[in-house]
């Protein structure tokens, strides 16, 4: 679904390079977790993804499903079924998040949405989700906890059903039974939609025992130099970054 080669990503403003010669390959239906200290470039992944124009891509190459991704806008990425859950979500005043969700529906589909449908829909994302429903006709993320704004992501990637969910340390913010929760959620919709795959973001393994991932990546200066299972991330937790590369993981070609 995914393949990223050689990419190497520099800021805009001062040329500054984040990601250096990195690759990734994602197939249909698998979890991966990219793990890695603060500042390797983790979070800027996911938004060179998304096409931030904060970032400018200088070499390499990233295509979904044989499509070009850096001929495309966000805009489009998105409408390609590609979904980032934020670190930090923002607030957008004045904008309620039915109508936000309903309007990034009719985008995605250009079909209007049955509202009987959509209420329904909705209703039944914030009970799994045990979401305050009242605060769906609140502006987007506004008055919300950093926990209750990772779930109001969820809730948008629920209704949205996206092929590939970019979790930027979803667990950031989340108290211990949220956490369960939300992987809980997520679970069931990857059970419900096999076909769709996961890129997860953190710096800690504890997201890990609850959305089991097929493959672990560490992260160092801008590439992956190791990759492994579970017990890798076990590892880095125990033992930090400097762990040796090739004791559970092989070096990511």
């Amino acid at each position: 679904m995914l393949e990223i080669k050689d990419l190497t990503v520099q800021t805009t403003d001062i040329g500054k390079v984040i990601l250096n010669d990195f690759s990734l390959s994602i197939q249909e239906g698998e979890i991966h977790a990219i793990m890695g200290p603060n500042g390797t470039g983790k979070s800027t992944l996911s938004k060179v993804l998304l096409r931030h124009p904060a970032y400018q891509v200088t070499s390499g190459s990233m295509q979904w499903n044989g499509t070009d991704l850096l001929s495309l806008t966000t805009d489009e990425v998105a409408r390609l079924g590609i979904f980032l859950c934020m670190q930090d979500p923002v607030v957008i005043e004045g904008v309620t998040t039915s109508d936000f969700l309903r309007e990034a529906l009719y985008e995605k589909t250009k079909e209007r949405v049955d509202l009987y449908s959509f209420i329904k829909e909705i209703e039944t994302a914030t009970k799994q989700l045990s979401f305050k429903e009242e605060v769906i006709h609140q502006s987007v993320n506004q008055g919300l906890s950093g926990g209750e704004k990772k779930k109001s992501e969820i809730l948008q990637m629920l209704l949205l059903k996206p092929q590939l969910i970019l979790l930027d340390e979803l667990d950031s913010g989340l108290d211990v039974d949220s956490l369960k929760e939300v992987c809980a959620v997520l679970n069931t919709y990857l059970k419900e939609n096999p076909k769709t795959s996961v890129l997860m973001i953190t710096h800690y393994s504890r997201i890990l025992e609850y959305l089991h991932p097929d493959f672990v990546h560490k992260m160092v200066d801008g590439k992956i130099v190791a990759t492994g299972d579970f017990q890798l991330a076990h590892q880095i937790e125990m033992e930090g970054y400097q762990v040796n590369e090739q004791a559970l993981g092989v070096p990511y070609e």
